[in-house]
Order: C-alpha cells, then sequence, then structure tokens
C-alpha cells in the first residue's frame, strides 16, 4: 500500500550532479526507514544510503560517501538523493524503498532488506 514514487534521473557527465526524489504516498504501516539502492545491469542490487525516518542518523555505502546526500521532507513525504561528482560507476537503475522495522543499518552501511520499492528510475554517467 505504500507507494514510492522516483523521479530526477537522467545521462550527465563525469563530475555533474543529479538530484533525485521520492514521493511517499499510503501507509499500511509505520516505516522507519528509507532508502536508496541501485542496480546496474549484471550487477546485484546495492544500497546507497539510508535514513532513519526520524531524521536522525543516515548511512552510506563507502563508494558514495562524500558525494551523495540522503534527505527528506516529512510534509508532504519525500526522500531525495543529491548525488555530486558523479562517475560512470555510478550508472545504475536507482529504486526508492521504504523498510518496516527500526533497522536502518547493517554493519554501517545501509540495511540491505526493504518492504516496498519504487519502479526506479535511470542514472547514466558517461563521457
Amino acid at each position: 500500500q505504500v507507494q514510492l514514487a522516483e523521479s530526477g534521473g537522467g545521462s550527465v557527465q563525469p563530475g555533474e550532479s543529479l538530484r533525485l526524489s521520492c514521493r511517499v504516498s499510503g501507509y499500511p504501516y509505520t516505516a522507519h526507514c528509507m532508502g536508496w539502492f541501485r542496480q546496474a545491469p549484471g550487477k546485484q542490487r546495492e544500497g546507497v544510503a539510508s535514513i532513519d525516518t526520524s531524521g536522525r542518523d543516515t548511512y552510506y555505502a563507502d563508494s558514495v560517501k562524500g558525494r551523495f546526500t540522503i534527505s527528506q521532507d516529512n510534509t508532504p513525504k519525500t526522500l531525495y538523493l543529491q548525488m555530486d561528482n558523479l562517475k560512470p560507476e555510478d550508472t545504475a537503475m536507482y529504486y526508492c524503498a521504504a523498510k518496516k522495522t527500526p533497522i536502518c543499518a547493517l554493519g554501517g552501511r545501509p540495511h540491505p532488506d526493504y518492504d516496498d520499492w519504487g519502479q526506479g528510475t535511470q542514472v547514466t554517467v558517461s563521457s
């Protein structure tokens, strides 16, 4: 019932920036964590960034620390991913996700198991 709709993807050159948005609507349960994941063709899905919905804690994959920033607006509920200094290896389909249980990290990184997912938005970084 939780609906997630991503937008903001596109094609950019290395070093440029993009800002992804995820509109959140419908709440059959309380989502304690929100996150961004990505998956490239032939690769496994990986957690990029997550945030405790209280806004107190954030977690990032090592590969994006210092370049990506996750944030949110509470009313209306919207999740963002600011991506700066993009690299070719960032090319992937990016997904917004919500998690029921209040464990937003695993080993200091975004927790891999989420309950609801958006349809994805494509990010392509190439020269």
